[in-house]
């Protein structure tokens, strides 16, 4: 075995698999009196261009403080969150955000488009600005996320760079309202939409995202794996399964300004 070691090592290296030196880390930021937003922070530099933050979907529990990373970051969990070290790049950091510390068990849309779950993410914003001088801050929403990104974005306003909604949820379902009532017109900062053609959660339909086509860019998602979850759960369509890679890198390169494929079939 220790004869073959060398030579797999050297392999690896002209193969271009060296590990990546991927830096993970628990932030425990302050927020309102006596609130502790949990957030893991993903970077592969010391001096990024730019810092996507993640809103998952669900109840955006992620439970930051007792699981560990790599259960976090497991490859059947949300979309978002599954595909973070994917979507990370020495230009682009990656922040995972949990539930802060008086909603942990779940947040609902109430608190979604609440001043409260605003203040959080600004002052998790003025960290990130600390810490990264010039570095422009990203929301990311999938799913149910998508309501914390969108309705935050509208409150925080110049200090939020830009937004990306994927598989947005248009439709209001029990006592979340979803996006069903946000006015797209109203808000001023660059917006970038993400939806399957084929999603099959009745609560997001592409159609929709598609007659929001001329207020921003939109990427469409075809194809994919076959389903291992429910329609409206990560392993299927709505959580563009089998189709991660390729719409990471799309993401990643209208954050960066960089041109990007509206199509991903």
């Amino acid at each position: 075995m220790r004869r073959l070691l060398l030579p797999l090592i050297l392999l690896a290296t002209c193969l271009g698999a060296a590990p990546r030196a991927i830096q993970r880390e628990l932030l425990k930021i302050p927020t309102r009196p006596g609130v502790i937003q949990p957030a893991l922070l993903l970077t592969e530099g010391t001096t990024p261009k730019a810092v996507a933050l993640l809103f998952p979907g669900g109840s955006g529990k992620q439970s930051l403080l007792r699981r560990p990373v790599e259960v976090v970051l497991g490859a059947r969990g949300n979309f978002l969150v599954r595909s973070a070290e994917q979507l990370l790049t020495p230009e682009l950091a990656v922040l995972i955000l949990d539930c802060p510390s008086d909603t942990a068990e779940g947040m609902n849309d109430a608190f979604r488009i609440s001043d409260e779950h605003a203040a959080d993410v600004r002052a998790v914003l003025g960290a990130l600005r600390a810490r990264f001088q010039g570095v422009k801050l990203h929301l990311l929403g999938t799913s149910r996320g998508t309501v914390s990104a969108a309705y935050v974005a509208q409150e925080l306003g110049p200090a939020v760079d830009g937004v990306v909604l994927s598989s947005s949820v248009f439709r209001a379902s029990g006592n979340n309202l979803g996006l069903s009532l946000f006015r797209f017109e109203r808000l001023k900062t660059p917006l970038l939409l993400v939806h399957h053609a084929e999603d099959g959660c009745p609560f997001c339909p592409y159609s929709q995202a598609r007659s929001l086509a001329d207020k921003a860019p939109l990427i469409t998602v075809r194809g994919g794996l076959e389903p291992e979850s429910g329609p409206c759960d990560p392993l299927a369509n709505h959580g563009f399964f089998g189709r991660e890679a390729a719409v990471v890198q799309a993401i990643r390169s209208w954050i960066l300004g960089l041109p990007f494929e509206r199509e991903i079939p």
